[in-house]
């Protein structure tokens, strides 16, 4: 499994493979090692055969880690958060016109949360996704008109399959 992790604007890429045996830290291999101490954030890491303790916090946006006298604001995402965040990039990008609503990820739909006709706004939940066993919701990148809904509840979807069209408000259609 890959993650970034941006620690004081210094981007890292993790890729952990082999039930945690082998990890690389942009590239380079390292040995390591990290066992949970106490349940209130006291950590131990086994770093290229040094010892240290960590005191890691939960925050809003990542965690915020002691080592000795230093704290660092670190911020992780794995591969699925960054594969959602990279479509949810494209999909804003196009701003007008018709627009397809697609899936970042292969999964299986759970809910189709609108109709077809059904005006909505920016963010508003459209599909409730299933993937690598966690619920994603996939929502509007903008206000728009539902059409075209090809998917429906149980259906297995690949990855950037058309769940659904977001047409413009002020389309006019033409007959």
């Amino acid at each position: 499994m890959k993650y970034l992790a941006q620690i004081d604007g210094i981007t890292y890429e993790i890729e952990i493979e082999a039930n945690n045996a082998i990890i690389l830290i942009n590239g380079e291999p390292v040995e390591a090692d990290l066992l949970q101490v106490d349940p209130l954030g006291l950590y131990s890491l086994l770093l290229d055969h040094r010892s240290c303790e960590l005191v890691v916090e939960e925050q809003t946006q990542g965690y915020r880690v002691t080592l000795g006298a230093q704290t660092f604001d670190v911020r992780v995402a794995d591969e699925r958060q960054l594969r959602m965040e990279a479509a949810r990039a494209d999909v804003s990008a196009r701003a007008e016109g018709d627009m397809p609503i697609t899936t970042p990820i292969p999964g299986l739909v759970v809910k189709v949360l609108v109709t077809e006709g059904q005006h909505v706004e920016e963010n508003t939940p459209l599909v409730i996704l299933e993937a690598m066993k966690m619920e994603n919701e996939i929502r509007a990148p903008q206000a728009g008109v539902v059409r075209d809904i090809s998917i429906q509840p149980g259906q297995s979807v690949e990855g950037n399959a058309v769940l659904m069209i977001l047409g413009q408000e002020n389309a006019v259609v033409s007959s």
